[in-house]
């Protein structure tokens, strides 16, 4: 079930957030369950996003390196036991080295939440303490909405102090940022670096529940749900779309930043399932719209089977 089973973090810095998903996904029809999971040594940190994955669903294995109270080279073996559909462990092995001559302070860019449009910035210190000529000769971001520039604030006999500036761009879709940038030196035995960049970009328009759940339903059964469309600030829904004339809509015509809309849907007379894409248009800048989907079942789904 799992993508990888070993990781090398390769050298970082001390004091900064360092962790690796090692992804795992449910091959089976049953529930797959997590009990435990632990580290051979407390260099490195496990911890189960999600103990319960439903068929075909995605977790992960966090591994986080302990670089606040370890240094130099360090390895560990993560044991994962699960104990449903059936028991079994799994051994996932990471390794890296915390350097003691770089530290971080803070530990990582955190950009905090931003909302979806708006940009953002981040500055974090980068001490070294060693040869006397060390430089960082650049800063690469992996993510295209992030930037990074770094500036030498201060130099002493072997010691150096950066600042790294990091700057969130005004396009950067809605959801979470989990990225690093990689800093370049001219130390030949450890060349580059990375400094983790987080930050949870706030959509302007939210739609609940994604998925819409209208359940197993009867020929010409009809059932009400309610879906809650959340804005930054104030707004109209100005149209609905959805293909499937079975579905009515009743939204507000009020401007306010909440939104309940109740749902109706009026099963036909013809069994199967129902799958549905719902549209949410309003009246914010660029008429800004969300979706949503739909899912139900009608009749027997084994009938004719």
């Amino acid at each position: 079930m799992f993508a990888e089973r070993s990781h090398d973090f390769g050298a970082v810095p001390r004091a900064a957030k360092v962790e690796f998903p090692f992804t795992l996904t449910n091959k089976y029809k049953e529930d797959v369950h997590i009990v435990s999971v632990r580290s051979s040594c407390g260099c490195t940190l496990p911890r189960i996003q999600k103990d319960t994955l439903k068929s075909h669903e995605q977790g992960a294995i966090i591994a986080e390196f302990n670089t606040n109270h370890f240094t130099g080279q360090r390895g560990a073996r993560v044991t994962v036991t699960i104990d449903k559909p059936q028991y079994a462990e799994v051994q996932l092995d990471v390794k890296g080295y915390i350097r003691t001559d770089v530290v971080l302070s803070p530990g990582q860019v955190a950009l905090g939440s931003v909302s979806e449009g708006q940009s953002a910035e981040k500055k974090i210190r980068i001490e070294y303490a060693g040869r006397s000529d060390w430089k960082i000769t650049g800063a690469t971001p992996n993510s295209p909405f992030v930037t990074a520039d770094v500036k030498e604030v201060s130099r002493t006999p072997g010691r150096v102090s950066y600042e790294l500036d990091v700057q969130l761009k005004e396009g950067a879709p809605a959801g979470y940022l989990n990225d690093e940038i990689m800093l370049a030196t001219n130390d030949r035995r450890s060349s580059q670096f990375p400094v983790k960049v987080e930050g949870l970009i706030v959509s302007e328009l939210t739609v609940s529940p994604k998925a819409l759940m209208l359940g197993n339903l009867q020929p010409g059964q009809k059932i009400t749900k309610q879906i809650v469309v959340k804005g930054a600030k104030p707004f109209k829904i100005t149209d609905i779309r959805c293909d499937n004339n079975a579905f009515t809509f009743e939204p507000s015509q009020e401007s306010k930043a909440l939104h309940l809309v109740p749902v109706t849907f009026e099963a036909s007379n013809i069994s199967g399932k129902v799958t549905q894409k719902i549209e949410i248009i309003t009246d914010l800048e660029g008429n800004k719209s969300a979706e949503l989907t739909a899912n139900g079942q009608v009749g027997d789904p084994l009938a004719g089977k």
